[in-house]
């Protein structure tokens, strides 16, 4: 039954794996991508650095309770919904690879990594991608680059996967694109990179089974600024378990979250107001009219939404104390 799927999937796929070397529309992505699971909680992830724009809208797909791709060098776009059904139909990542490679006539300028939601791997590096090339992989994870500056970008990319165990995925993956970048990274040098991670197992909510999407389309330094957006995503994260503790009126356990949120990025203005608009609500007027005043200063507009809040019971305070918050 499985061989039967995978024929049909092959066939409906059949038109676009043809002649994809010379079509215009497929990107050059000549990049050092990795493709991994997390062992303990079963997250999977890519994550990628390029020389070329909007990297992460080419090489990396990802499916939760599925698996990940990495299509890169001479990029066939299609290998990454091609190798997530197939994987969902059944084939190893290296069944799935092997059959997306038989139907492409450009695999020599390929470089493509499919890991499974098992930590299973199968990478491919073309004996056409230009110097210097390679991959190296093992139980849940791969590395892969092409037109690196040198030969020591993927060493060090395996390197740093292992030693940065004790990480979170997502912080794992980019200290991976951090340590290839140390070595010379790519040889035109840098301006995008993404970070993809997907739940362990789907849910019936598809809308949430991606933990994290983050693109950096075009920027002198990507990997730093993928670093950052890590960071601040963490911080949301803090700030949207306060949101819950708010909705279930358990404001000692939104302060110590929003707390956590501000502590990461003390000048981000919204951290600083929604815990001053909890402080209100849980009747500490004095303190949140002191921090409210603060981001008054600094942007009025924050005064004008705090007018607004009592109408939709965001505010709920006396029509005296929100003229305190107001002043």
């Amino acid at each position: 039954m499985k061989n039967i799927y995978v024929l049909i999937l092959c066939f409906a796929f059949s038109f676009e794996a043809i002649s994809q070397l010379n079509r215009p529309n497929d990107p050059l992505t000549h990049t050092y991508s990795i493709v991994a699971r997390d062992a303990e909680t079963g997250e999977m992830a890519v994550a990628v650095q390029s020389h070329w724009f909007s990297v992460g809208t080419a090489v990396s797909w990802g499916e939760a309770g599925v698996g990940v791709v990495a299509t890169q060098s001479f990029t066939n776009k299609s290998f990454g919904l091609r190798g997530l059904a197939m994987l969902k139909a059944g084939l190893s990542p290296q069944e799935a690879l092997d059959s997306l490679l038989n139907n492409d006539d450009g695999k020599a300028f390929r470089q493509v990594a499919i890991l499974d939601s098992k930590g299973r791997v199968a990478t491919h590096t073309g004996a056409k991608c230009i110097d210097e090339a390679g991959h190296a992989n093992g139980d849940n994870f791969s590395v892969q680059a092409n037109m690196m500056l040198n030969d020591t970008v993927v060493p060090e990319m395996e390197k740093a996967w292992k030693k940065f165990s004790d990480l979170p995925l997502a912080e794992r993956m980019v200290k991976v694109l951090e340590a290839a970048q140390t070595q010379g990274g790519d040889i035109r040098g840098k301006q995008s990179a993404a970070l993809l991670v997907v739940k362990a197992e789907a849910t019936d909510e598809p809308w949430n089974d991606r933990l994290l999407d983050l693109r950096v389309d075009d920027h002198e330094s990507p990997v730093q600024e993928l670093n950052r957006l890590v960071k601040v995503y963490r911080a949301y994260e803090h700030m949207n378990q306060g949101d819950y503790f708010v909705e279930k009126g358990q404001m000692q356990e939104a302060m110590n979250e929003y707390n956590a949120a501000m502590e990461m990025f003390p000048k981000n203005l919204e951290m600083q107001y929604w815990t001053a608009i909890t402080l209100a609500n849980d009747g500490k007027i004095e303190k949140a009219t002191e921090m409210l005043q603060k981001i008054y200063k600094q942007d009025a507009n924050w005064r004008e939404l705090t007018k607004r809040l009592p109408k939709v019971g965001l505010l709920e305070v006396e029509d005296r104390e929100l003229q305190k918050l107001l002043k």
